[in-house]
């Protein structure tokens, strides 16, 4: 079982990036979807969650209005696309995947079982 994340990169503050988490497996379209970051020296942080069932989102405050998590389960892929991007979202990115329904426990990341190697995001200001 495999995440692969991609599409991080370097860019200039409000510009936009697409990141892009495949699975290898088609049972992963039953799992709950979610991107953490993690900045230098700190925690990982919840970014965005994308459930199965009616495609149900979530999303950090410093994500809202600015970010969307969405799902291709017909290509076993979580996409988050990142708009108007700030220095402060420098981190790595990673997704992870779940079989947690309960709403309180997607933010924790030791609710998730698989994760993605991470891909950078360097936003320069």
């Amino acid at each position: 079982v495999q995440l692969q994340a991609c599409g991080g990169g370097l860019v200039q503050a409000g510009d936009s990036l697409r990141l892009s988490c495949a699975y290898s497996e088609r049972s992963f379209n039953n799992y709950v979807m979610t991107w953490f970051r993690q900045a230098p020296g700190k925690e990982r942080d919840f970014v965005a969650t994308i459930f199965r069932n009616y495609g149900r989102t979530y999303y950090a405050d410093s994500a809202k209005g600015r970010f969307t998590i969405s799902r291709d389960n017909a290509k076993n892929m979580v996409i988050l696309q990142m708009n108007s991007l700030k220095p402060e979202d420098t981190a790595v990115y990673y997704c992870a995947a779940g079989s947690t329904t309960i709403l309180s426990q997607i933010y924790n990341p030791s609710a998730y079982t698989y994760w993605g190697q991470g891909t950078l995001v360097t936003v320069s200001s």
